[in-house]
C-alpha cells in the first residue's frame, strides 16, 4: 500500500505554539494546505489565454499587481509573462496535468513550486505597521487595495504580498509568500517584529 506524504510544516514546531493577542495585535498562521503552480507563457498568444482559461475557468490577469480567483483557483500577475496560480494542494497534480495537455501545442511551462514556496497570513490591527517594518512598498489602502498583489522585499527576503481583506475591526488580512528557505527566518522575524503589538500564533489556514 502506498504511503500517504503528509504536508510539511517549514517552521520549528516551537514557531507554531500560540501567543497572546493584545487590542492592537497581529495573527500568524502557515498556509499548509494551498497549493502553487507557476504559470508562463505569452499574453498576447490567444490560444495561450484561452488554453489557461478552460482549465482554470477563470482569465489570467493582465494588469500589474492584480489577482484574478473563482471558487478556491486564483491566478496572481508576477510579470508580464508569469502568474502563480493557487489551488488546493490535493489538486496540483491533477490541474497540472490539465494545463500541460491544453498546452501541449503553445510555447508555454507550467512548474509545481508548492514546496518551494511558503506562504504565511499576516492579519490583524497592526498587520501594516509590523509589514512596514521591513519592505520598501507602499501597504497603506490607498495605494494596496483588497485584493493587490505584488513582489518586493521583506526584511531583505524575496516575497510576494496579496491582500486578502481589509476589516475595519479585525484589520488587514495578507498572505505572504517566501522562498521555502527563508521561511523559519521570515517566520522569527515577523514574530520579532510584531512583539511590540502582540502576537498570536493560529492554526495552520
Amino acid at each position: 500500500m502506498p504511503e500517504t506524504m503528509l504536508p510539511q510544516t517549514a517552521l520549528r514546531p516551537t514557531a507554531l505554539e500560540p501567543a497572546r493577542l493584545r487590542p492592537r495585535g497581529i495573527r500568524l498562521a502557515e498556509r499548509q494546505g494551498l497549493g502553487k503552480i507557476d504559470v508562463r507563457g505569452d499574453p498576447h498568444d490567444r490560444g495561450f489565454m484561452t488554453a489557461v482559461g478552460r482549465v482554470l475557468d477563470l482569465l489570467l490577469p493582465g494588469e500589474p499587481g492584480t489577482p484574478a480567483a473563482k471558487a478556491q483557483i486564483a491566478a496572481l500577475w508576477l510579470g508580464p509573462d508569469e502568474w502563480l496560480v493557487t489551488c488546493p494542494a490535493g489538486e496540483v497534480p491533477l490541474l497540472q496535468s490539465s494545463l500541460r495537455e491544453a498546452l501541449a501545442d503553445v510555447h508555454a511551462a507550467i512548474t509545481d513550486v508548492t514546496d518551494g514556496r511558503v506562504a504565511f497570513r499576516v492579519a490583524g490591527p497592526s498587520a501594516r505597521d509590523v509589514l512596514a517594518k521591513g519592505t520598501p512598498l507602499d501597504l497603506h489602502r490607498r495605494a494596496f487595495p483588497i485584493g493587490s498583489c505584488a513582489q518586493s522585499l521583506l526584511a531583505k527576503a524575496a516575497v510576494m504580498f496579496h491582500l486578502l481583506e481589509d476589516d475595519p475591526e479585525r484589520g488587514p488580512s495578507f498572505d505572504v509568500y517566501v522562498s521555502r528557505s527563508f521561511a523559519r527566518y521570515l517566520w522569527e522575524w515577523l514574530e520579532d517584529a510584531g512583539r511590540e503589538y502582540g502576537v498570536q500564533i493560529e492554526p495552520a489556514v
